[in-house]
């Protein structure tokens, strides 16, 4: 899911519901300015003009510090671009989203738009709940995205909804401890690491003194973050997707098991805490702030942004700082690659999806629905969301629409990240509903449960590797899993 830059902005979640009022005219959607030039509007010629009042209802999380601020402006500047139609907002935390979104597929009375994970689409499909809009999508709403991430939010020959961004998944250091132990992190930006260049670095940059420990790499895996940090390490070691391109569940594989026996030994070396399973995503943070952790994962690009401002106000002596923080410069890492194989980033692509109710909606409503989500997911709104979570644009208009915002960035890490996005996983729309369903349920229900249990020291890699192996064969069947 979308999880993605949840730590920092669940804290600064509002509670804001939101109709309709007037406003500031058409900046979106490559800077149209009127409803009649724009590519939303030619939605609705698609499927049929139409001048009756309609709502669309959204239930949206705080996808950077300042969004859900803007629901009031962003709902007036929709309903100045299309005066019959209104965005009605339900906002939503990081931690209550899928439960509420579920709550309400479950009854038959999803939002018409939800702001979730591309890897969510899978499930939802599943459930015979979301909306195809391939048939009410423009041709210049299409041409206004990077084909990469629009992929994410396809299945088969469906496409459902649209996506914000492309945000790479990865970890992140400290400059000063990282030179400290010798680790050419320029280097490592361009031309990455091997598991056992890793392993050798986190250990050099764990230190004991006066009792207290600083550890080389500390990652979030309490509850469901555990899964992020299998998922990032594994598509390093030649499985970028859950089933391999003739349909086969990957995770079977030997290059697995090497993984769940590395990250083992990063805690068995001392280079990570002994009580890693508990460590959830505010605590990592926090101990990277303070100086417990050379290394941090995950790691995403609003953490330098995130580091800054922290910075600022140690500079500034103010109160509001993290306590006992330290300044930090944040470098942006690779993840280590394993077995020999190429680097693979993890791309998480959030983005507004397209849901429906029990009844087939009409054609005007699925065309404005297709116009209120390609509304928010694109010209000013989207340039502005991405502009503070330190990611990149993915449509022409928000491109252009950030050019005057202005940034501060370090060109260090805007180089790494380039470097991580060419080596992203591609998008799998080729893969059913059906199996990335059941991927979602042996996810839950074994490899999440198994992977704390091995992080925690209650069972072995070889004793998880077998304990997946047997459930994936029981669900795909032993000619469906690779074996080799």
């Amino acid at each position: 899911m979308a999880k993605k830059f949840h730590v920092l902005a669940s804290v600064l979640a509002l509670s804001v519901s939101v109709t309709a009022l007037s406003a500031c005219g058409g900046n979106n959607n490559g800077g149209s300015a009127a409803p009649s030039g724009s590519a939303s509007s030619s939605a609705s010629a698609s499927a049929g003009a139409s001048t009756e009042k309609d709502t669309i209802t959204m239930l949206l999380p705080p996808v950077s510090a300042n969004y859900q601020s803007k629901f009031d402006q962003m709902a007036a500047d929709f309903n100045a671009l299309y005066p019959n139609l209104t965005l009605k907002i339900e906002p939503a935390g990081w931690e209550d989203i899928t439960q509420k979104l579920d709550t309400q597929v479950n009854a038959g009375s999803p939002p018409d738009i939800a702001f979730i994970g591309s890897d969510g689409i899978s499930k939802y499909m599943d459930q015979g709940m979301l909306m195809d809009i391939t048939d009410s999508v423009t041709p210049e709403m299409l041409a206004d995205y990077d084909e990469a991430p629009l992929n994410y939010m396809k299945r088969g020959d469906g496409l459902y909804g649209f996506p914000a961004y492309m945000s790479i998944q990865s970890i992140g250091g400290n400059k000063e401890m990282l030179e400290a132990a010798g680790v050419d992190w320029k280097n490592v930006q361009q031309n990455g690491w091997t598991f056992e260049e890793f392993r050798d670095a986190i250990k050099k940059g764990t230190v004991t003194e006066g009792g207290k420990t600083r550890y080389g790499f500390v990652f979030a895996v309490s509850g469901v973050t555990a899964k992020d940090y299998l998922n990032i390490m594994i598509k390093n070691a030649g499985m970028p997707a859950a089933f391999t391109q003739d349909l086969k569940f990957a995770y079977t594989s030997k290059n697995y098991l090497e993984v769940l026996k590395g990250i083992r030994q990063l805690i068995d070396d001392g280079s990570m805490p002994k009580e890693l399973s508990s460590i959830d995503a505010g605590k990592r943070w926090n101990m990277f702030l303070t100086g417990q952790t050379m290394i941090t994962g995950k790691g995403l690009a609003t953490f330098e942004n995130s580091a800054k401002q922290n910075n600022a106000k140690l500079e500034a002596k103010d109160a509001s700082a993290v306590a006992d923080s330290i300044p930090v410069e944040y470098v942006v890492l690779p993840m280590p690659t394993f077995a020999g194989q190429p680097p693979v980033s993890q791309a998480a692509v959030d983005g507004y999806v397209t849901f429906r109710g029990k009844k087939e909606p009409t054609p005007e409503h699925k065309a404005n629905v297709v116009k209120a989500a390609y509304f928010m997911a694109s010209g000013k709104v989207m340039a502005e969301t991405n502009s503070e979570l330190f990611v990149g644009q993915i449509t022409k208009s928000a491109k252009e629409a950030a050019a005057s915002l202005g940034g501060d960035r370090d060109p260090d890490n805007m180089a790494a990240v380039d470097v991580l996005q060419a080596h992203a996983a591609p998008a799998r729309p080729d893969i059913p509903a059906d199996l990335g369903a059941k991927v979602i349920k042996l996810e839950d229900e074994v490899i999440v449960p198994k992977f704390q249990a091995l992080l925690a020291g209650e069972t072995t890699p070889e004793e998880m590797y077998e304990a997946v192996k047997k459930a994936a064969i029981e669900e795909f069947g032993a000619d469906g899993v690779v074996q080799d």
